[in-house]
C-alpha cells in the first residue's frame, strides 16, 4: 500500500501504513487459530473422541492465558517492540501449523496453547504499532483498524465453520487457517524490517533543538545490531509502575471490564438464552454473526469519527445505555426480531468501545503503551470470564440472565460519564 504524506506532522515523517496492514492480518489470524472450533464444537468431537467441553477448553485457554500473560507482554512490547510483535506472529503461525501435525486432539490442544501464548504479544501491540509507524493525525484511523481487523478474524472464524462444517472437512479449515496465519506473519516481517521513527522524533524535539543531537547519539547507542530501540531506561525500569500509576489508565481499566464482560457473556450464551423463546440455533448462529459483522463497521468507522470531534466520553455513555436497554429489551421481549436488532446494535456500539479506549491510552501513556494496553486487554477478559460465569449459571433463566447483562452495563454509565473531564483535558494541548 503507498505510503502516505503527513503534511502537518512537525517532524516531517510520513505515515507508513505496510506495517498496519500486515498487523492487521496477523491480529485477524490470532482470532482465526482461536475460534476455529467455535462453530464446529459437536463435530469436532466426534471427529476426535473427546466430549464438547473438551473442545470448548480449545478457545478457553486464550482468554485464560491471557489474565496471566497481559502484563508480561506488554512488558517486552515495550522494551523490544519489534522483537516481541514478530515472536507473537510466528508464534500464532506456528500454533496453526502445530495442529496439521497430528489428527487427534492433542496436536489441537498443543497447537491452541502455543498461540495462546502468542495472542497478548500481537493483540498488546495495536497502539505500539499506530504511535511508531503513523503521524499523529492518523493514529486513531490506525487503532481502529487493527481493532477492526481482530473482529473481522472472529467473523472469517465463523465464515469457515460455516462452510466447512462437516467431520471431513475440518483438515481444510485447519489448513487454510495454517496458510493464512503463514502468510500474514511473513508480510509482517517483511513490513517490519525498518524500526518506527514517530515516536523516536517525538522524544527528540520534545527535548528541544539544543538537544537534537545529543538525543540522536544517545538513541544510536541504545540501538541494538538489529536496529531495534528499547524503550528508555526509565520506562523500562517501570513501565508498569507508569502505566498503572496514572489514574486515567486505572479508571479505563475498570471501564473495560463491563463492555468486555458483556460481550463475551452474550456471544457465548445467546443461542442458549434465546433457545426457550423459540429461536433456532441456526438463526442464533446468523444473529451473533451480524453482531460481530456490525461490530467490525463500527470499530472502523465510529473511532475515528469520535476522535475528530472529542466525543470519546459521550460514545461510551451512549454505547453501555444502549447496550443495557438493549438487554433489557431481551429479558421481556425475547423474539427473533427483537434479539436481530438488540444485539446488531450492541456489536455496533460496544464493541468500538475497545479501540477508542486503546487510542486514549496511546495518547496518554506514550513510552509504555505496550503495558498500559496489556492492563486494558487483561481486565476485558478477566471481566469476559467474570460475567460468562455468572450468566452461565443463570443459562436456565434467561429473564434473570438478561438482567444481569443489562445491570452490568448500567453499572458502568457513571464511570464512562466521569471520563469526560480527563478526556477533554487530554485533547487539550498545553
Amino acid at each position: 500500500m503507498a505510503e502516505t504524506q503527513h503534511h502537518a506532522a512537525p517532524t516531517g515523517v510520513r505515515s507508513r501504513w505496510a506495517p498496519i496492514v500486515a498487523f492487521a492480518l496477523v491480529g485477524a489470524s490470532t482470532q482465526l487459530v482461536w475460534l476455529n472450533f467455535a462453530g464446529v464444537t459437536t463435530v469436532a468431537a466426534d471427529r476426535y473422541g473427546v466430549s464438547e467441553n473438551a473442545i470448548g477448553w480449545l478457545a478457553q485457554v486464550f482468554p485464560l492465558l491471557y489474565v496471566v500473560l497481559a502484563i508480561p507482554a506488554g512488558l517486552i512490547l515495550d522494551k523490544w517492540f519489534r522483537s516481541g510483535l514478530i515472536a507473537g506472529a510466528v508464534l500464532t503461525a506456528l500454533g496453526a501449523v502445530l495442529r496439521l501435525l497430528g489428527d487427534d486432539y492433542s496436536w489441537l490442544l498443543a497447537g491452541q496453547l502455543v498461540a495462546s501464548v502468542a495472542q497478548p504479544l500481537v493483540l498488546n501491540a495495536v497502539t505500539g504499532i499506530t504511535g511508531r509507524y503513523l503521524a499523529e493525525k492518523d493514529r486513531p484511523t490506525g487503532i481502529a483498524t487493527g481493532t477492526a481487523s481482530i473482529f473481522a478474524g472472529m467473523v472469517i472464524a465463523f465464515l469457515l465453520a460455516a462452510v466447512f462444517a462437516d467431520s471431513n472437512q475440518i483438515p481444510t479449515m485447519l489448513t487454510l487457517t495454517a496458510i493464512f496465519s503463514t502468510l500474514a506473519a511473513l508480510l509482517l516481517i517483511a513490513a517490519l524490517r525498518k524500526p518506527g521513527l514517530h515516536k523516536l522524533q517525538q522524544r527528540s524535539l520534545a527535548a528541544g533543538p539544543a538537544q537534537h543531537e545529543g538525543t540522536a547519539a544517545a538513541t544510536s547507542l541504545l540501538t541494538d545490531q538489529t536496529g531495534h530501540q528499547p524503550a528508555p531506561v526509565d520506562a523500562r525500569r517501570g513501565a508498569l509502575q507508569l502505566a498503572w500509576g496514572d489514574p486515567l489508565i486505572r479508571r479505563l481499566c475498570v471501564l473495560a471490564i463491563f463492555p468486555f464482560g458483556v460481550f463475551v457473556a452474550m456471544t457465548t450464551f445467546a443461542q442458549a438464552l434465546l433457545e426457550p423463546a423459540g429461536v433456532s440455533a441456526d438463526i442464533a448462529s446468523t444473529i451473533l454473526l451480524v453482531n460481530v459483522v456490525a461490530g467490525v463497521i463500527g470499530s472502523a468507522t465510529l473511532p475515528v469519527l469520535v476522535a475528530r470531534h472529542k466525543a470519546e466520553s459521550t460514545l461510551l455513555v451512549t454505547s453501555l445505555t444502549t447496550t443495557a436497554v438493549a438487554c433489557a429489551t431481551l429479558a421481556f421481549l425475547p423474539t427473533t426480531l427483537t434479539a436481530f436488532v438488540a444485539i446488531t446494535l450492541i456489536g455496533f456500539l460496544l464493541l468500538p468501545a475497545l479501540p477508542i479506549v486503546l487510542e486514549i491510552v496511546e495518547r496518554r501513556t506514550g513510552e509504555a503503551e505496550g503495558t498500559a494496553a496489556g492492563l486494558i486487554w487483561m481486565a476485558g477478559n478477566l471481566g469476559g470470564l467474570l460475567v460468562a460465569v455468572v450468566v452461565g449459571l443463570l443459562v436456565d433463566h434467561p429473564t434473570a440472565a438478561f438482567l444481569v447483562l443489562a445491570a452490568v452495563a448500567l453499572v458502568a454509565v457513571p464511570g464512562a460519564r466521569a471520563l469526560r473531564k480527563p478526556i477533554a483535558e487530554l485533547n487539550t494541548p498545553p
